[in-house]
């Protein structure tokens, strides 16, 4: 007689990290496609989250992500990592014009006790891609970026942590008389992330 075991999609901390910060990664490749940072001949077309996604094939700017969403990675994996913005600024004259916030809570348990958790791939996964369409859409009534810009990311985590050498401290660029436009969030069940805009009004 044959038998069929059912199998559930476990979290652990370690994967959520992975999930998160390949997430910011992806995010980091549309902002910069969608808000024409980088010419689009330098994307080249990829599938994830089952959605066309666009990833710079320049160099630098394929090393830095790297090794940003390998130190986020870090920093998830030890509960110690708030926030994640990245900035777009004038090239010019250094002036903010939006900042592109990534919220990150974590359940303290499960990085106490190593609790595991229980979620769905494909749940995760529609939660993922409702803001990568949002994303992706954010071109349709965001202002048009007129001049040559340039971007930067921010991190913000908990005071113990220690810093990289390739890390300085900085300030908060902010911008003056922000719009704030919230995207959706989504949910591992041991870290959510909520995503949001701003831009000047």
């Amino acid at each position: 007689m044959g038998s069929r075991t059912a199998s559930k999609d476990i979290i652990t901390l370690r994967g959520s990290a992975a999930i998160v910060s390949e997430f910011f990664g992806y995010s980091a490749n549309s902002i910069l496609y969608n808000r024409g940072i980088y010419p689009e001949e330098s994307f080249t077309k990829v599938k994830k989250y089952g959605l066309p996604m666009l990833l710079t094939q320049d160099e630098g700017v394929k090393s830095f992500i790297a090794g940003l969403t390998s130190q986020l990675t870090e920093w998830l994996e030890a509960g110690k990592l708030q926030r994640v913005v990245l900035v777009i600024m004038s090239k010019a004259t250094s002036e903010v014009l939006e900042r592109w916030n990534f919220s990150i809570e974590t359940d303290a348990e499960v990085v106490e006790k190593g609790v595991i958790k229980e979620k769905s791939d494909k749940e995760i996964m529609r939660e993922i891609q409702a803001i990568m369409r949002q994303i992706a859409s954010s071109i349709t009534y965001l202002p048009c970026l007129d001049e040559p810009c340039v971007f930067d990311v921010l991190a913000y985590t908990d005071k113990d942590v220690a810093v990289p050498f390739t890390w300085i401290e900085s300030d908060a660029k902010l911008i003056k008389n922000p719009q704030m436009v919230k995207l959706h969030s989504f949910d591992t069940k041991i870290q959510s992330g909520h995503t949001g805009f701003l831009q000047e009004r």
